[in-house]
């Protein structure tokens, strides 16, 4: 046994011969210093961490980002002159509106049509104006198919802008949507109702003409409006 011990104590380095392990904490700290990035396409500069990649973004930066959209593009200069008069838009409005341009983008649309508005507003999907139109039998899919077969897609190396500018027809629905929303009298917010009837009432447009493809009428537009117009009834 003693001739083992000895054989394993040879193998070990002189200076750790006879040191208890109270020792070896008491042993110095050894700092590892990132070493310098030897690299022939990266060059030779030293690999460092600096706390202020780690920090995170200013609170001013998030809050930017979070209140880019409070309303939605309006065409009438004078009315935005007095906002305590405009009735704010529905977080499901605003929502609709944004996936509108994202839908104009990803079928590679030039500019947000009427169509883009309505396939925005079944994107959305929790609007009574989305479930409106699911129960007259119009959903998303088909209202692509329609939109393609009716403004016809877009060559695939185009790239539409981040935000497609609106058409002279959608921007009159927006409009015209905050007009009847005053009009009304009875205050709260513009819904995703009010812009499905804009679409409606643009006869020429594009999404009127898918709507009425689809089936939708001036019936169902009345049945809509009437439903807008009851008393203590909640759109949105």
């Amino acid at each position: 046994m003693a001739a083992g011990n000895a054989s394993l104590l040879s193998k070990l380095p002189t200076a750790a011969i006879g040191k208890t392990p109270d020792s070896f904490s008491s042993s110095p700290t050894v700092t590892l210093r990132p070493r310098n990035l030897l690299s022939p396409w990266l060059g030779t500069k030293s690999l460092s961490l600096q706390s202020s990649s780690l920090r995170p973004r200013p609170l001013k930066v998030r809050l930017a980002a979070a209140t880019v959209s409070l309303s939605l593009p309006t065409a009438k200069p004078e009315t935005v002159s007095s906002p305590e008069s405009i009735p704010k838009w529905s977080w499901r409005a605003i929502k609709s509106f944004g996936m509108s341009e994202l839908e104009a983008r990803k079928l590679k649309f030039s500019t947000t049509g009427t169509e883009a508005l309505l396939m925005g507003i079944l994107v959305e999907g929790t609007s009574l104006a989305a479930k409106f139109l699911r129960a007259s039998g119009i959903t998303l899919t088909k209202v692509r198919e329609e939109a393609i077969k009716l403004v016809g897609k877009a060559d695939m190396f185009y790239f539409s802008p981040e935000h497609p500018p609106l058409t002279e027809e959608a921007q009159r629905v927006l409009d015209w949507a905050i007009d009847q929303k005053i009009k009304s009298g009875d205050g709260g917010e513009t819904t995703t109702s009010y812009l499905l009837l804009g679409i409606w009432l643009e006869a020429n447009s594009p999404g009127h003409k898918i709507m009425a493809t689809l089936g939708f009428n001036d019936e169902k537009a009345k049945e809509l409006e009437t439903l807008l117009s009851e008393p203590g009834f909640e759109d949105d």
